[in-house]
Parts: C-alpha cells; sequence; structure tokens
C-alpha cells in the first residue's frame, strides 16, 4: 500500500520508500503509547500538497476518525503545520488543522529524514482542540519521543543519526526475540544510575527488567503501562508496546518508554513539608496573637479609665483580625486567603464581641469571591476591622437595630469592597477626631499596603465607605 501510493504521487526513492514503510511498522504501538491518531505524510510533486501513507489509531482511547484517509490528500491551507515540517525539516508543535474528515485538531509534527539528512515524510500526532493543556503536553512530548523512534530505526541498522539527548523518556528498543538492540541515551543514564555499567545493546530483557515482567507478557498483552515502580530511590513509569509488522507478518519487537520521575516526587515530597511546616507558622503565629489578645483583655480588667479601655479593646480587636487570617492559612497551607471566607471568620469571631446581646444589628457578607497573598489579606482584614467597628460605635446611636452590608466587587485589575450601613450618617470632622488612630490606620493600609484609595459618602439614610486595592488576576476564583 505504502509504496503503491508513494510510487504514483512521489518522487522519493525505492530506499526512501522502504524507509517509510519501517517507520510505519512502528506506527500502532507508538499510537497505542501516546493514545493519539498517527499518520505518516509524504510530499508529492506539489509543494501545497502531501499525501497521507499510513495511519494508526489508539486502541486504548476513542479515535478522532471514523474511517481510514490513506491515500487522500492533506492541503496546506487545510495542515499548515505538515507542510511547514515537509518543506523546512523542522518539527511543528500544536498547531492547529483541518482533518480529511472536516473536524478541527491540533497536530503535532516530526520530520522523518532519510541517511542523507533530506526530508522524505512527516509525523503527525493529532488531539481534539477541546483537550486540556496536560493531554497537549502530553502528547507533545511523545510526538518529540515517537521522532526519536523513527530515527532509533537507522540506528539499529548501525547508522547513527545523532539522536537528540533532550528528551525526558528512555528509549529500548527489543528485537522479537527479546534482546535489546537500541537504547537512547535517556535510557543509557538511567540504567547508569542504577549501577549498569555495560553497554545495553546485546543485553536480554530478562536482564534489563525493571519490574517483574517477561517479555511473553508484552507479546501476549500487546501493550502495558506501570506507573511508579520504585528501584531503590529512584520513581520510573513504564510503558512497554509491541512494534507490529506489515499486515498479518509477526511483531518485529517491542518498545520499552522509561520515564523518571524520581525529581518530580522528591519535589512533590519537599512542596507537601514546606506546605506542612507553612502551616504550623501559621498555626503558632495565630496561638501567639491569641495569646497576646487575652494578655490585653486581662489587662484592660486591671484598668478603671473607660477611655484606657476603649483603646486595649480596639488594640484587642485588630490583634484578633489578624489571628483571623493566619488561621485561615494555618488551615490551606498555601499563601492564598479567600477574602469573604476571612471576613465572615472575622465578623464572627471578632467584631461580634463588640456587640451585645442587646443590639439588633446585623452584619452581612456578599458579593465577589477573591483569593489573594495574606500580606493583602491581613491589611484587608485589619481595614474592614476598623471600618465595622465604626459602623458599630457611630451608625446607629439612639438606635439599637441595623444593617451592616461587606460587598465585595472583583475588577480587572483593581477590585474594591464597600463597607455600607443603613444608619444615621454622621459628621464625618468628629468622627475624624474621634476615631482618630483608626482612621490613621485605615487610611495608611489603603495607600501604602493596598495601593488604593479611600472614599466615604455619609447622609441621613447611613453611611458608605469604599477602597479599592490591587490584586493579581491569577488569584480570583468564581463567586
Amino acid at each position: 500500500m505504502i509504496q503503491d501510493i508513494c510510487r504514483a504521487h512521489t518522487d522519493l526513492t525505492i530506499d526512501d520508500i522502504q524507509r517509510v514503510v519501517e517507520v510505519a511498522g512502528i506506527l500502532d504501538a507508538v499510537a497505542d503509547l501516546m493514545g493519539a491518531d498517527l499518520f505518516i505524510d509524504c510530499p508529492t510533486r506539489d509543494r501545497d500538497v502531501a499525501v497521507v501513507v499510513a495511519q494508526a489509531k489508539p486502541s486504548n482511547r476513542k479515535s478522532l476518525y471514523k474511517g481510514s484517509v490513506v491515500g487522500e490528500f492533506a492541503h496546506r491551507n487545510n495542515e499548515p503545520a505538515a507542510l511547514r515540517t515537509l518543506n523546512v525539516g523542522m518539527g511543528t508543535m500544536d498547531l492547529m488543522a483541518r482533518t480529511q474528515e472536516n473536524r478541527d485538531v491540533r497536530q503535532n509534527v516530526s520530520p522523518i529524514k532519510n541517511d542523507t539528512g533530506q526530508v522524505i515524510a512527516c509525523l503527525i500526532a493529532e488531539t481534539d482542540v477541546t483537550a486540556d493543556e496536560k493531554t497537549k503536553r502530553k502528547v507533545s512530548m511523545l510526538s518529540k519521543t515517537t521522532e526519536q523512534l523513527t530515527n532509533a530505526l537507522v540506528s539499529t541498522r548501525g547508522k547513527d543519526q545523532g539522536i537528540p539527548d533532550h528528551l525526558t523518556d528512555g528509549i529500548l528498543i527489543f528485537n522479537p526475540q527479546g534482546t535489546a538492540v537500541f537504547a537512547n541515551p535517556v535510557a543509557r543514564e538511567i540504567y547508569r544510575k542504577l549501577g549498569y555499567m555495560n553497554s545495553l545493546e546485546g543485553l536480554a530483557f530478562s536482564n534489563l527488567a525493571l519490574e517483574d515482567m517477561e517479555f511473553e507478557d508484552i507479546l501476549e498483552k500487546k501493550q502495558i503501562t506501570s506507573q511508579g515502580v520504585k528501584l531503590g530511590s529512584r520513581v520510573l513509569n513504564l510503558k512497554y508496546a509491541l512494534m507490529k509488522g506489515q499486515e498479518d507478518e509477526p511483531a518485529t519487537g517491542a518498545v520499552m518508554l522509561i520515564n523518571d520521575e524520581t525529581d518530580v516526587k522528591a519535589t512533590e515530597k519537599e512542596l507537601i513539608l514546606k506546605s506542612v511546616a507553612i502551616k504550623e507558622i501559621h498555626h503558632r503565629v495565630k496561638n501567639n496573637l491569641q495569646t497576646i489578645a487575652s494578655l490585653l483583655r486581662l489587662q484592660s480588667r486591671r484598668i478603671d479609665n473607660e477611655s484606657a479601655k476603649k483603646a486595649f479593646n480596639e488594640s484587642i480587636s485588630r490583634v484578633l483580625s489578624i489571628a483571623a487570617t493566619h488561621e485561615i492559612l494555618a488551615q490551606n497551607g498555601v499563601d492564598d486567603v479567600n477574602l469573604t471566607v476571612m471576613l465572615k471568620r472575622i465578623v464572627h469571631s471578632v467584631v461580634g464581641q463588640s456587640l451585645g446581646a442587646d443590639r439588633g444589628i446585623r452584619i452581612s457578607i456578599g458579593g465577589d469571591s477573591i483569593k489573594t497573598n495574606s500580606d493583602t489579606a491581613t491589611s484587608i482584614a485589619l481595614v474592614v476591622n476598623e471600618l465595622i467597628q465604626n459602623c458599630v460605635k457611630y451608625a446607629f446611636v439612639g438606635r439599637d437595630e441595623g444593617h451592616i452590608r461587606v460587598e465585595i466587587h472583583r475588577g480587572e485589575t483593581y477590585s474594591n469592597i464597600a463597607i455600607i450601613d443603613d444608619g444615621v450618617g454622621y459628621d464625618e470632622d468628629q468622627v475624624s477626631h474621634a476615631g482618630s488612630l483608626g482612621r490613621r490606620i485605615v487610611q495608611q493600609l489603603v495607600s501604602d499596603k493596598l495601593g488604593g484609595n479611600l472614599t466615604v459618602e455619609s447622609g441621613k439614610n447611613g453611611t458608605k465607605v469604599l477602597f479599592d486595592f490591587f490584586h493579581d488576576q491569577g488569584s480570583t476564583v468564581p463567586a
């Protein structure tokens, strides 16, 4: 089939066609390893058109194709990645294409070259346009690995084509008898770390198997995946697949892919340990702050001066506001705080303590949900605490009931928080003088720490205080 198509539509030599046939022999095995549709396209006599000479569908997932497209043409306006690679000899990654079945896909394309370095075909791996980023990265990486496999076929004939060393997968190719006939540099390095000193080529599978596996198991099952195989201090993911012969011919060998995840697992373990340490630090900070608040509370009880006692209570409230932030961080173990959760905790555990049981003042929190770093969250906690305390003190003079709303609004660059009450309003000059320390704290935090502005609107129907703050767009979450 490949020979017929190539003779009809290409100018490839007999040796070039044979090279394409050899690469096509591993197509089914690699399609299973990658879980992707694979194709080999060859250049026609028209530089804007290629012809599909081989196709392989994965057996472990649904193919993107209903039928075979072997013998059909790929045009530049539909498959620019394939034609670019055929023309310039360079791989093309994650480019949109339109298939012969009129479906949009993403293509990763690698060149296939002959012994002289001339591009004679290209290898295409396709994924659905809706595939997530993790899937695309996996196919992209395995696409490069597949290019290495195709080059390996030349090496097995004793011609080294300068196979790239930068790929993360180790590759071993075994002949039908289970003898290693090719090992790429990554595989050699992995086995060197495992203590192998001799050349891997020529060794039997039984001497190279990294788990309780027989070569006959691969021949029977055709594809095997093993994750998290531990050998000493190393953690390896292994995949095995057959290299199928043409039509009804027996398998021409097997491929073993080795992914060394030792460093990845070590990094994950380190991150977990750091997360535990961070949680413990925040937990201790929270406990220390609560201890300070308790000491201040004890001290305030020994003071008869009402002004001094009031100052102590305000300081206690500020300390507990910061403690509420660290309590959330101690639970999460990451430097992200959900503002809605934090403010609800402040209202419940801090502000609620300053409201007498006989006062029917209700406090509600709503709006968008935003996550921000601990430094910003601490500043916001202090500001909101001061503003709510101001409402409690001055907004409902002569009244036992009222409503304070805290509204969070997410913006493109700056977000804002509004504290709104339905109280009697107040004289700005009088409040500024009476609560000068609290007002200075709010102004300084908003301008210096949050990089925002503070505005106040007060009248007979109540007061609205609004401040904005800068936040990283990556820190927002849906409401």
